[in-house]
């Protein structure tokens, strides 16, 4: 599997200097709590770069150092009481990565008539959050707040503290998403599907807007590979896909077919093959299609990777067909959401129990498989050139999110995204795969309301509500998200 990045995060927190000789322990306090934080960040997985207290302008300018120098990728502002805004943004305009401040009170309220200055200003949080906000927006630093609470409590307060720590892991886990994209290595293997102009963008977009790296791949490179594969590895390959599949016999569709001995083993050569290709290139992410003539020697190749590229995806590189680069992308967003992230279209609508039907005859991430996938055989694929053995699947039953990635006239790419449901109940046995979804609207209205977005025709599906961690992750990146129902 490949090594995900862990969110670099830097910290500082935040108060004047001016304060600590009026009031004794009055910092060691706010960088106690702060040591909290720190640690709560540590234990969602992030790799924490910590500046300190920061209490003066040149302690600012030091602080944006260190991030710059360290390559943050999110920097998180703890307000532990009130700072001058000018001895803030120092420490965010070096590296100018996204920022979250942290307007976190260490009580749910103060005893009024018992508080007295000292203790007003280790819970004055709030009192320079809007300071600092305005002087962010006005530098053009991208910037989010999180309010609440600083300590667990118990009673209705306690929602204060729960609500604003799942944010900030929201937040963590966005942004380690972010760095995984950012060191990502997308191979593209061949060319886009001909004719279908949704799924063609230019790689210099996915390099300047996202910072992964696409490399472009010849069949030539997957032959070598394949035709270097040794029986004991392919011998290995077969046990994986005999644990992995149900192997079924020919169905009711007139394009099915048995698995045969010999497919099942050139299936396992070709799947070898394309675990050396990643691993020689570095790959994260996967996107093919080569069209072939009269079976030819790319043809019987192309015609072979749905079984390979299945299991890559299950393991956590995303393998899209047709060449489509953006929903390649839109996957590996998924995966790294830990949601799966299945290669899928909209394939009919069912208007007597009010769901769409969607799958694709391409690969399914079998880690997220309702039951066993199917391994089954097909006398050809529908609309493309040659045949042999393909994936049967659905998306587990409960809740789901897709999303996809799209392009703009204006050039810019564009996630698009919906919650739904995945239904329990018979789908098509065509050798593809195929989920009963229903979303918060009618078929009919969420297809007319998605389409409005210029969408790309493919999506990723996904398991579970993603939405509030999808919107953050299109925040942190700078990209539009429509989101629909």
């Amino acid at each position: 599997m490949p090594l995900r990045k862990q969110a670099k995060i830097g910290v500082f927190g935040i108060g004047l200097a001016a304060y600590w000789p009026q009031f004794e322990g009055l910092k060691a306090r706010l960088e106690g709590y702060q040591r909290d934080v720190e640690a709560k960040l540590v234990g969602m997985g992030a790799e924490v770069v910590s500046a300190g207290l920061v209490d003066d302008a040149p302690g600012a300018v030091a602080a944006g150092d260190l991030f710059a120098r360290e390559n943050v990728d999110m920097i998180i502002c703890y307000v532990g009481t009130y700072s001058t805004s000018s001895q803030v943004l120092p420490a965010v305009q070096r590296r100018r990565a996204p920022v979250l401040i942290l307007n976190l009170q260490p009580v749910p309220a103060l005893d009024y008539l018992e508080t007295d200055t000292a203790e007003w200003l280790a819970n004055c949080c709030a009192c320079c959050v809007p300071e600092i906000s305005n002087a962010f927006a006005r530098a053009r630093i991208q910037f989010n707040v999180v309010s609440g609470l600083l300590h667990e409590v118990d009673g209705h307060a306690g929602q204060y503290y729960q609500r604003a720590w799942a944010e900030i892991a929201d937040w963590v886990g966005a942004a380690s998403v972010m760095r995984d994209l950012s060191y990502s290595r997308i191979g593209f293997l061949g060319h886009t599907y001909p004719g279908m102009l949704d799924m063609y963008s230019d790689f210099t977009m996915h390099h300047a807007q996202l910072g992964v790296h696409i490399e472009v791949l010849e069949m030539d490179d997957l032959h070598k590979r394949v035709q270097a594969a040794s029986e004991a590895e392919i011998q290995a390959k077969i046990a994986e896909i005999q644990g992995t599949f149900e192997i079924v016999g020919r169905g009711r569709d007139k394009i099915s077919q048995d698995v045969t001995p010999e497919a099942l083993h050139w299936t396992a050569k070709v799947a070898v093959g394309l675990d050396k290709l990643t691993d020689d290139f570095a790959l994260n992410g996967l996107t093919y299609y080569y069209r072939g003539l009269d079976g030819n020697a790319n043809e019987e190749l192309g015609a072979s990777l749905i079984i390979g590229n299945s299991l890559l995806t299950g393991r956590g590189i995303p393998a899209s067909g047709e060449g489509d680069l953006k929903t390649c992308i839109a996957m590996l967003m998924m995966d790294r959401l830990n949601a799966g992230g299945s290669y899928t279209e909209f394939y009919a609508m069912d208007f007597n129990e009010d769901f769409i039907l969607m799958g694709h005859d391409g690969p399914g991430h079998v880690a997220i498989a309702e039951g066993k996938p199917v391994l089954r055989g097909l006398g050809l694929y529908h609309g493309k050139r040659g045949y042999g053995l393909s994936v049967e699947m659905k998306v587990k039953t409960g809740l789901i999110t897709i999303l996809g990635c799209t392009q703009t006239a204006e050039g810019k790419l564009k996630l698009l995204a919906s919650e739904g449901e995945s239904l329990p109940g018979d789908t098509m046995q065509i050798g593809n795969t195929n989920s009963r979804l229903r979303f918060s609207l009618d078929p009919a209205t969420f297809m007319d309301r998605w389409c409005e977005h210029g969408p790309t025709h493919h999506v990723a599906l996904g398991v579970g509500h993603q939405l509030g961690r999808i919107r953050k992750l299109a925040r942190l990146l700078g990209l539009e998200l429509a989101v629909v129902g």
